[in-house]
């Protein structure tokens, strides 16, 4: 389909978009228009799936009908993805094969344009490889989370690992840097959460009876009475689960704007932290027959501030 269509489009779902979120789907054949006109025309009823009205998470299925409205020039928004960025991303890959990309992604990074960015990490990869046409984020980080990430460049690999992560067959694994001296011991934190939004358009999590549930395996790594590096393995998947579960636990998160403790955020920043402590550290998962062990080492500075507070890094 090209992305300027002067009339109403009607799109049979083949095996290739089984699966998919509609909002995403609708951005990757309607390339060039931004975010926020897929979310109007989707909330305004102009898309359609068998003639009804549906929300963004709907997941498609084989057979389903989609209509899709026209699409003007003034609505299509190519933005100018600069060299430097797409250097950053390209050095940014540790490891690609034909069907899956993983990127140590950096703190600061989005993973996709949307609230008055013109693009992030997916938007930069099309750009970069323009003749992967199929290439899909499989999960979300937060934009303040380093670490790995990973982008399928076939459809039948994000159909796969999005089959993994709903089964829980994925082993994720994160290192953060936490108020306090953790116990010598492994946690399960089991505490669900509640996304709000603000008036302002920030989200945040709190933890309460009528949130979903929430499951994080916390385990030290190195521990001293300022702080601890501690290894942490999400259960499940809800947003800032990592970050809430620990200030639940009594170890907010380093350098954590939302959920962390400013006076011990303002100390460590006199060591040179200038960002959320937490990196997306292991990947590990078979998949299609194939087993994947990817690592993403700490960036600068983390490694500066471990040794500053007296910690040792493994290895």
């Amino acid at each position: 389909m090209t992305q300027l269509q002067s009339k109403v489009q009607m799109v049979e779902i083949d095996d290739g978009s089984v699966g998919q979120r509609i909002d995403n789907f609708l951005l990757r054949i309607l390339s060039g228009v931004p975010k926020s006109y897929v979310y109007k025309v989707i909330r305004k009823g102009q898309v359609r799936v068998n003639k009804g009205r549906i929300k963004p998470v709907y997941k498609l299925q084989l057979g389903d009908i989609v209509r899709v409205p026209p699409v003007s020039q003034q609505e299509v928004v190519a933005p100018t993805i600069h060299d430097g960025f797409l250097a950053m991303l390209r050095e940014s890959i540790i490891f690609e094969d034909d069907k899956l990309i993983v990127i140590n992604k950096p703190s600061g990074l989005a993973v996709h344009g949307g609230s008055g960015l013109q693009y992030g990490l997916i938007e930069g990869m099309r750009a970069l490889m323009p003749e992967c046409k199929e290439l899909e984020l499989v999960h979300r980080l937060d934009r303040a989370t380093s670490g790995c990430i990973l982008i399928a460049k076939k459809r039948s690999m994000l159909r796969a690992l999005h089959e993994l992560l709903r089964n829980n067959q994925m082993n994720k694994v994160y290192w953060t840097l936490v108020q306090g001296r953790w116990p010598k011991k492994k946690i399960m934190v089991q505490a669900p959460l509640l996304k709000n939004t603000v008036q302002s358009g920030e989200r945040l999590v709190r933890v309460t009876p009528q949130g979903k549930p929430a499951l994080t395996e916390f385990s030290p790594i190195q521990v001293s009475g300022r702080a601890s590096l501690v290894k942490a393995k999400p259960v499940t998947g809800r947003t800032h689960q990592i970050r809430v579960h620990a200030q639940h636990s009594g170890h907010a998160i380093a350098g954590d704007d939302k959920y962390g403790d400013a006076g011990f955020d303002a100390d460590l920043k006199t060591l040179g932290l200038n960002r959320l402590f937490l990196h997306a550290y292991s990947l590990e998962f078979t998949v299609l027959d194939k087993t994947y062990q990817v690592v993403a080492p700490l960036p600068d500075p983390l490694p500066a501030v471990v040794e500053a507070l007296g910690l040792r890094l493994p290895g």
